[in-house]
């Protein structure tokens, strides 16, 4: 039976087969008998490599251990508000904090970097996932709207209708209006500067679709 620890572009944590491209990590959600108890446990949301340097992991989430979670691709994992790891990622946490000293000249360092994430994706009213307002015409690829009810990510002139396991229905990105985006805006920003990674940011299905 699939484990609840695959995360949606806004963030929720659902139970399917599919793994994804992205492995991540939130802090502690599930309790000792491997149920999730808690969206979220710090400011600390990271998005790391699948693998690395070889390193073996206990079984998934044991008792005390930080929850295992995985996206579909990196485009995902930043919607729901997930920045690179310092350490698996170290050149791409590099670019990204050079890309972030330049939007916050005023902030330095993980903490500072997680602090703003935090607030800018979630509410703190409901505790749920933050959306806010933004031109379609401005908004980069990768982003991520919620039209009807459905996540859908933002490429070229086109929005895609995510799922779990990839990329389905397309329909017409509009020229005009405005959308309620998922991403969070110092990430929207991010992706708007050029962002490319080590990680897959787009599933394959995004261009194949």
């Amino acid at each position: 039976m699939p484990r609840r620890n695959r995360v949606t572009p806004l963030g929720d944590l659902i139970a399917v087969p599919a793994r994804g491209l992205v492995y991540a990590n939130r802090g502690c959600l599930h309790d000792s008998e491997g149920n999730i108890r808690r969206r979220y446990a710090g400011k600390r949301w990271i998005a790391c490599r699948l693998e690395f340097r070889g390193w073996r992991r206990q079984r998934l989430m044991a008792p005390g251990r930080f929850t295992e979670l995985f996206f579909l691709d990196e485009a995902t994992a930043l919607a729901a508000g997930h920045r690179p790891c310092a350490l698996c990622r170290r050149e791409d946490y590099r670019r990204f904090s050079v890309t972030w000293s330049s939007l916050h000249p005023d902030q330095a360092g993980a903490g500072a970097i997680d602090a703003q994430l935090h607030a800018e994706r979630v509410d703190a009213s409901t505790q749920g996932h933050r959306c806010h307002r933004a031109a379609y015409a401005d908004l980069p690829d990768g982003a991520f709207v919620l039209v009807d009810g459905r996540a859908r990510l933002v490429l070229g002139s086109e929005l895609l209708t995510w799922s779990p396991s990839g990329y389905g229905e397309r329909r017409p990105r509009p020229v005009q209006g405005t959308a309620l985006v998922i991403t969070p805006p110092s990430l929207i920003e991010v992706l708007r500067a050029g962002w490319e990674s080590v990680l897959p940011v787009l599933h394959p299905s995004a261009v194949s679709a």
